[in-house]
């Protein structure tokens, strides 16, 4: 019985604050959207993929042990990539304004398990820009590698291409303002209930039975005003006539 009770309790608070609760998820929506739309800068993001190949040489045949020798390269090869070495020679050939460990910050470098392909993921506000450095990372390493280890087994297989319209991969306005919906939601049923505690004002004959324990004998009903001032209208007749 008292979990049935509470339950009533519960749809009753949040039926009695039922606008609140609206007005402050529609307020997180706005505010995330307005945030979302407006104030945060698009980020576009491109991509370029390289093929970590077996050493060059006259014969070309390829073993399971020169593929494995190859994967075990890989790791050594996403730490090169996002190296100083690597960048700084990027940030001189396309003469950007930033530092390696910003740009470092931009790059990606993901690699499928048991597989020779490295994906180089740039992100940048400018998606142009993003397509540049993609591409040229991919181009300084390949030189430079040949240099760092005195090795040639590095080939492009797939450049960045700039599409005819970019779509930023964040911020996603969609995705944000549906948590802000969930966020605004449950801050507004907790202010609900909060102020529902603090209220300890009796507004009903039930809130004195709960709160006395005791059976409500009787009630005081309401007059009407417009009852009082016909009764005034009796009384000052009927003096009138005496």
């Amino acid at each position: 019985m008292e979990e049935t009770i509470s339950l009533q309790d519960l749809f009753k608070t949040i039926r009695k604050r039922l606008f609140l609760i609206a007005f402050i998820t529609v307020i997180a929506i706005t505010i995330s959207g307005v945030v979302s739309f407006m104030i945060l800068t698009p980020i576009y993001q491109s991509s370029t993929q390289i093929l970590i190949n077996q050493t060059k040489q006259e014969t070309t045949s390829v073993n399971a042990q020169d593929i494995q020798t190859n994967l075990q390269l890989i790791n050594t090869y996403n730490v090169i990539i996002k190296s100083p070495a690597i960048l700084s020679k990027v940030i001189e050939k396309l003469d950007l304004d930033t530092t390696p460990t910003d740009l470092n910050n931009q790059i990606t470098v993901n690699s499928v398990q048991n597989s020779q392909v490295v994906t180089v993921a740039v992100q940048d506000p400018n998606p142009r820009q993003a397509v540049e450095i993609a591409n040229t990372i991919a181009s300084v390493f390949q030189v430079e590698i040949v240099k760092l280890m005195n090795v040639d087994n590095v080939n492009i297989l797939a450049e960045a291409v700039l599409a005819e319209n970019p779509s930023p991969i964040k911020p996603d306005p969609k995705l944000n303002m549906a948590i802000a919906a969930v966020i605004g939601l449950m801050l507004g049923v907790g202010i609900a209930f909060l102020l529902e505690y603090l209220d300890t004002t009796m507004k009903t004959e039930q809130d004195i039975e709960e709160l006395l324990g005791l059976p409500i004998l009787g009630l005081v009903s309401t007059i009407p005003d417009k009852e009082i001032q016909n009764a005034k209208v009796q009384v000052t007749q009927r003096r009138g006539r005496v």
